[in-house]
């Protein structure tokens, strides 16, 4: 089911409901928020979660999310709020189990830096014939995402988080950036790891200045299938 735009805030909740399962603890995280170092918090409820990350859209580079649930005794260290210079993130050892694997294509560029939009472009239409590509090996995907600079595939997983599933990631990640990698366009082999953070969809992304060549744009759930 192909999704229309919508506001930011319906944006963030679409994304939220394809990764947050009812009653789970997720955390949400901006890295390098200036003199706020980086902010933390830890969310069981949705509209909370979606209104904190309104408060920071568009005034920090990135806003993430875990992209598994956290174990649910981390909701005390800021329970549905967000804590600025925040000294204890989520770790591997945080996660009861992997529910999500990650594709993310990102277009070759330097960093720090927003894409242009052909190489937007590029990195959605690499992620669209990876889905295709890698159907017989993976399956289809929950759903496809505009990360704001390129594109993510989100495939549902029942994992438990030890270290042959962590290497099961890397195993296939590693054979998704062989297929499916290009020139211009790459599979990030760094995100196997449980505690992954991934953008929070819905949300600003603002790598750098925004310029004519280079805007900053919004995240967004692209694409979500039926069944899901």
């Amino acid at each position: 089911m192909i999704l229309d735009e919508a506001s930011p805030r319906e944006e963030i909740i679409r994304g939220l409901n394809l990764l947050m399962a009812p009653g789970n603890v997720h955390e949400l995280r901006v890295p390098k928020a200036g003199r706020r170092g980086t902010i933390s918090g830890y969310f069981n409820d949705l509209d909370a979660l979606a209104a904190a990350a309104l408060t920071l859209d568009g005034q920090v580079p990135g806003i993430y999310l875990t992209l598994n649930p956290v174990n649910s005794a981390l909701l005390a260290r800021a329970a549905n709020r967000l804590q600025d210079r925040a000294q204890v993130t989520t770790s591997d050892s945080d996660i009861p189990a992997r529910h999500w694997m990650l594709l993310d294509f990102d277009p070759v560029r330097p960093s720090g830096i927003s894409s242009t939009n052909v190489e937007h472009g590029r990195g959605i239409t690499a992620a669209c014939g990876a889905w295709d590509d890698l159907r017989g090996v993976f399956g289809d995907p929950a759903a496809i995402c505009d990360s704001g600079n390129g594109a993510h595939l989100l495939y549902r997983l029942n994992l438990s988080n030890d270290q042959n599933s962590t290497e099961l990631m890397k195993c296939m990640l590693a054979g998704a950036a062989t297929r499916c990698g290009a020139d211009d366009v790459v599979v990030d082999l760094t995100v196997f790891n449980a505690a992954r953070i991934t953008k929070l969809y819905g949300t600003m992304t603002c790598k750098g200045d925004s310029t004519t060549d280079r805007p900053h744009r919004r995240s967004r759930v692209l694409e979500i299938v039926e069944s899901l």
